[in-house]
């Protein structure tokens, strides 16, 4: 993926989707586990509905933070390093 093919809106869109405490959060724990399941990560945050933390997931997905990959039936979350690096490279520290 090329970076600067990024729109201003797109930016946007990252800077909001990690303004948000609980969806902060979840990239924090990626960042430290390098990859979870929705369950995983579930267990970790504990106070999120299924709905809600599936919500998260999609909007970190679409901003391009998050990438899923499936093994079997299990989705399995990691971070965009490529993205936090040219949009939120404090939190790679």
């Amino acid at each position: 993926m090329m970076m600067d093919h990024f729109s201003s809106d797109q930016a946007v869109n990252i800077y909001k989707s990690l303004g948000e405490p609980t969806r902060y959060l979840i990239v924090q724990l990626l960042l430290q586990h390098n990859q979870l399941s929705c369950t995983e990560i579930k267990d970790k945050i504990n106070q999120v509905a299924n709905s809600t933390l599936s919500h998260h997931l999609k909007l970190l997905k679409d901003c391009q933070v998050l990438q899923c990959t499936r093994r079997g039936k299990l989705r399995l979350y990691s971070c965009n390093k490529e993205v936090l690096t040219l949009y939120a490279p404090y939190l790679l520290k």
